[in-house]
This record gives structure tokens, C-alpha cells and sequence, in this order.
């Protein structure tokens, strides 16, 4: 079968389309024909290499993809050839205090499908069956394989660890991306008064679309100046961010006080500085938060399925041309998910 693959970490150019072996069903395994992938920028960062990620190469990518079952393992009851399935890329162990618990993504052997092992930007992948959910016959391939990470990272920060109540206000960083497009739906569903920071007016235009009450060009303006003199000095109570480095002192100086920080990623870096008198001052609370339980991703794919919730799709490209694919995220070009497709798929 045909995949994406890069033999080592780098730029754009160690990224390939090539023949690799045909998956094996494992017992707990479901073997997967892939209709689509997305990307998110854990694609990026696994490329490039992380501290402490130890892949074997060449590796597959891809932490977001649907397609339908073709095999299932000799243990698996829950799905049946034919079944309309997408992934959901947490692995954890079941059985440690923190599985037991509920709390799958605290389990201190939890992993990422695309990141840690090989992903399912391919023509096939063996998933284990308890990564998957079911798709309806009514949602297209694009939105099945674009939801999952997203979705469910969004709804975990907003609804289990930032606990939003209707009236609060909320401002999400980066609303064009995968996870910033998430969370002003969330926020808004929540009934939460909703403020998104984006680059270009397009970009703040589709983020009013989706729930925004307040837009913030941060190419223009200080978004943390732009956002006191909103709310009268005072702050919002819930700042997403998912940026990191160059913008945590911002996001910090948008809190109100006994404000929450809720992050899930540093796309500019991880070791920002910390105005350690501002949070303890100000009696503010920094959550992290990553990906989500079974239960978290069953809630928020149901909203996406019925179409409370909206997946934008910035661009569908041939997993040929997965390079450019990266190139979108890396290069902020665009509104919402990346997709990918195997081109056997596209013939």
C-alpha cells in the first residue's frame, strides 16, 4: 500500500508518498480502508522532532483520519466489516489509578497515535478497536477525518477543565486554526460570551460566523490591550491558548481576576516567562489539558454529527502532496482543517 512517510526529522522535504508494507490485524485490532486524514500541528512537531520522541523510520503520520472497516481482529466485537468508523488517537493502559479513575488522558502510558507510533495517513491502517467510533452514514469523509482531535481537545479544555458557565467570557487565541475553530464553538455553545484573536480580517469574518461576539486582529493591535478596554478593564474569565511562548504574558494580562488559563499546546514554544506575582496576586488558575476521555469525545462528535458544530476545511490535497499540506499549518494559510486523501482515493 502507498503512505505517507518521512526517514527522519527535518523540513518539509523528508516528507514522502511511498509503498510500505501492508498493516496486520493485531486480535484487538480493526483494519481500516482510509477514505481521508487531517492534520493538526502535532503532524508538524513530530516531523521536526520533539525532546524525548523516539520514532521508528521510516514513520507514518497522521493523528485524524475515517474510512471503513474491511477486517477485525479475532477479540473484537464492536465493529463489523463495513462499518463507517473515524479515529480517536489517545491510547492510554486501562488499569493504572488514573484509567480507573476515568481520567484516561492522566495515565502515565498514554500515547498518541501519529505521534508516538505509526498514524493512518495511508491506504490501510490497523487500529486498535478501542480508538475508534462510529461514523454516520449522513457525515462525508472531510468532516469524520477532521473532527476527532479537535473536537474533543476543545471540549475537554472548555467544558471539563476551564468549566465554563453561561455568561462567562472567553477568549479563544488563534480561532483560524483546528482547535481555535473548536473552541468558539464550544465556548459559544456553552453560552459564553465569546472574543477570538486571528490575523487577517477573512479569518476574523469566519470566526463571527461561528459564534465570536468580539474579534481582535493581533497583527494590528495588542490583544491584551484590545481586550482590557473590551471589558472595561476588568478581563475575561477563560483565555484558550494553545500558542504558547509568544503569547502567555498577554493571555495572563487578559485574565480577570480569579481568571482561568487553559492550555493544550505551544505552537511557539514551550518555556515562556511566568509573571509569578500576576497569578498568585490576581488568584489565577493555569489548567492544563490534553486530548480527552471516551466519554469527552462521544459528547463533542455528537454535536459535530448533528451539526451543531461546524468543521471548516481549509483546503482537500492527494496524500502525495502532504508536504504542502504542512506548509499550510506552518504558514497560518487558511481557515480550519487541512485534509488529506489517499490518491487512490482521488482517481
Amino acid at each position: 500500500m502507498d503512505a505517507v512517510t518521512f526517514d527522519g526529522h527535518g523540513d518539509t522535504e523528508v516528507i514522502g508518498y511511498d509503498e510500505v508494507p501492508d498493516p496486520e490485524v493485531g486480535r484487538d485490532e480493526v483494519l481500516v480502508d482510509v477514505k481521508a486524514g487531517a492534520l493538526n500541528h502535532l503532524d508538524v512537531w513530530t516531523r521536526r522532532g520533539m525532546p524525548g520522541l523516539d520514532l521508528e523510520m521510516p514513520h507514518v503520520p497522521g493523528s485524524d483520519g475515517a474510512g471503513v472497516v474491511t477486517e477485525v481482529g479475532a477479540a473484537v466485537t464492536r465493529f463489523s466489516a463495513g462499518d463507517r468508523v473515524a479515529l480517536s488517537a489517545g491510547v492510554s493502559c486501562g488499569d493504572c489509578e488514573f484509567c480507573r479513575n476515568g481520567e484516561y488522558p492522566l495515565c502515565a502510558s498514554f500515547h498518541v497515535i501519529g505521534e508516538h507510533v505509526p498514524g493512518v495517513h495511508s491506504e490501510y491502517a490497523a487500529i486498535p478497536a478501542d480508538n475508534l467510533v462510529p461514523v454516520p452514514d449522513h457525515v462525508d469523509w472531510e468532516t469524520a477525518a477532521a473532527a476527532p482531535l479537535v473536537f474533543q481537545t476543545a471540549w475537554r479544555m472548555l467544558n471539563t477543565r476551564a468549566d465554563v458557565s453561561p455568561g462567562e467570557s472567553v477568549l479563544v487565541l488563534g480561532a483560524s486554526g483546528g482547535v481555535g475553530h473548536a473552541a468558539v464553538q464550544i465556548a459559544d455553545h456553552a453560552g459564553a460570551e465569546v472574543y477570538a484573536t486571528a490575523s487577517t480580517e477573512e479569518k476574523l469574518r469566519y470566526a463571527e460566523e461561528l459564534g465570536a461576539d468580539h474579534v481582535v486582529n493581533y497583527e494590528e493591535a495588542d490583544f491584551a490591550d484590545e481586550i482590557r478596554a473590551e471589558t472595561g478593564k476588568r478581563g475575561v474569565d477563560v483565555v484558550v491558548d494553545h500558542v504558547g511562548e509568544a503569547t502567555w504574558d498577554d493571555s495572563l494580562q487578559s485574565l480577570a481576576k480569579g481568571g482561568r488559563l487553559v492550555t493544550c499546546g505551544a505552537t511557539t514554544g514551550g518555556r515562556p516567562e511566568t509573571h509569578v506575582q500576576r497569578v498568585f496576586w490576581n488568584q489565577l488558575d493555569i489548567l492544563g489539558s490534553t486530548m480527552a476521555t471516551p466519554g469527552e469525545v462521544d459528547d463533542a462528535l455528537e454535536h459535530v454529527w448533528d451539526g451543531t458544530f461546524d468543521v471548516r476545511i481549509r483546503d482537500v490535497l492527494p496524500m502525495s502532496e502532504s508536504a504542502r499540506a504542512h506548509e499550510l499549518l506552518e504558514n497560518r494559510e487558511g481557515f480550519g482543517k487541512v485534509v488529506v486523501r489517499p490518491d487512490s482515493e482521488l482517481d
